[in-house]
């Protein structure tokens, strides 16, 4: 087992995949040795995006606060905190922080290959 404190893992960075606007990453997975997922949360600032980008694994994005809009292929839907978007492998997909508060995601999606993180 392995217990991370989300403190430890912080860091202001551009969104992945386009850097649109800014936002806060919480890299919680990152120092988990041997892992073969990811699990993060990301703050998306006010107008900031995870712009869209091909996957290659079934991915979630699920809102704790805020609002946003999630695309997949062509379809475009809003979240709202309680809801999680599941998308799947092959799908272009991508979020957008919406209204007049930052958008908080928890992000989890399996790795193609698991990494090695020495201890």
């Amino acid at each position: 087992m392995v217990v991370i404190d989300e403190r430890d893992t912080v860091r202001d960075e551009p969104p992945p995949h386009g850097a649109i606007g800014m936002s806060t990453a919480y890299r919680i997975s990152d120092a988990v040795p041997d892992r073969s997922m990811e699990f993060r949360k990301r703050v998306l600032h006010i107008d900031a995006a995870i712009g869209s980008h091909r996957i290659d694994h079934d991915e979630v994005y699920y809102v704790l606060s805020g609002l946003g809009e999630v695309s997949s292929g062509k379809q475009t839907m809003s979240l709202k905190p309680g809801m999680a978007a599941y998308l799947y492998r092959g799908e272009t997909v991508g979020i957008r922080q919406k209204g007049a508060a930052p958008l908080v995601l928890i992000i989890s999606y399996p790795l193609a290959t698991p990494v090695h993180v020495p201890g």
